[in-house]
């Protein structure tokens, strides 16, 4: 389990599998890259994935406090990607807040990137954009959190951030270790606001999204919050070459409760995106 410097950042990263399509994997907030291990195990050999952990998540280091944490989370998959995949275009696979880095990668770096799967991408600012009454529905949905995280109650907010964008399992299940966790990483939710609420990478402008050329396959939880059937219906809207799946009786953390379903449904659009053999 290698850790070097990727994006100018200590990068705890792994590589499993010896199938024919190279794919990289970027988790959500909160989470880290062992999350995707029974995903991984349903695309049944298929894969040679590369996970990493996001700043200061998993054993990656921590994140600096001020730097755009979806650039340099963009930045560490750029430099794996050249390293391990010898800048060949590969499937990435983004869920939640990496959903919106693997978007972003697709939008800057469009050669790294073979196909693309988003998962629940919390890219607000399509939602915005197109439905801005989900704007005063996700306020409420979130005050708890948000008054929490302002008194400085950590915990609090873990527990009121959980949820709305938990696995449904509530916070006293979950494991002590997992919840400490989530605890000492609760203000990486704030970090990567810039972006997903105010676009700073400006992926809504200059008709970037609507350039992306490789096949898009949007997965949304079907019981997920309405913002996110908004924002995969507006990145759908944009982007030509996109598919939409939503798993019945799923939440926001879809690939963790429910990965036999979201390999399968995978697997079905990877075969029709052909693997090139390295010349």
């Amino acid at each position: 389990m290698p850790q070097d410097v990727r994006g100018g950042v200590p990068t705890h990263w792994t590589k499993t599998g010896d199938g024919p399509r190279q794919t990289l994997l970027i988790h959500c907030s909160l989470g880290h890259a062992g999350g995707w291990s029974r995903m991984v195990d349903a695309l049944d050999g298929l894969v040679t994935a590369i996970a990493y952990d996001l700043p200061g998540h998993g054993r990656s280091a921590d994140w600096d406090g001020v730097s755009d944490i979806q650039g340099v989370s963009m930045a560490m998959a750029v430099d794996l990607l050249e390293d391990q995949a010898d800048g060949r275009p590969v499937d990435v696979i983004g869920h939640s807040f990496g959903g919106t880095v693997a978007l972003r990668l697709a939008v800057e770096r469009p050669d790294l990137v073979r196909s693309l799967v988003l998962i629940e991408p919390v890219f607000f600012s399509v939602a915005i954009a197109d439905r801005p009454d989900l704007k005063a529905d996700q306020d409420p949905r979130m005050a708890k959190y948000r008054a929490a995280l302002a008194a400085g109650d950590r915990a609090a907010a873990a527990e009121a951030f959980t949820s709305v964008w938990g696995d449904g399992r509530g916070w006293e299940r979950l494991p002590e270790s997992q919840r400490k966790a989530m605890i000492a990483r609760i203000h990486l939710i704030e970090a990567g606001n810039p972006a997903i609420y105010g676009d700073s990478a400006g992926m809504l402008s200059g008709g970037k999204l609507e350039r992306i050329a490789c096949p898009v396959l949007l997965i949304r939880g079907g019981d997920s919050p309405e913002a996110i059937a908004a924002i995969n219906d507006g990145l759908a809207r944009r982007i030509t070459q996109s598919t939409q799946f939503a798993v019945p009786g799923a939440g926001h953390m879809v690939p963790i409760t429910h990965p036999v379903a979201v390999a399968d449904a995978t697997r079905t659009f990877w075969a029709d995106v052909p693997v090139q053999e390295p010349a």
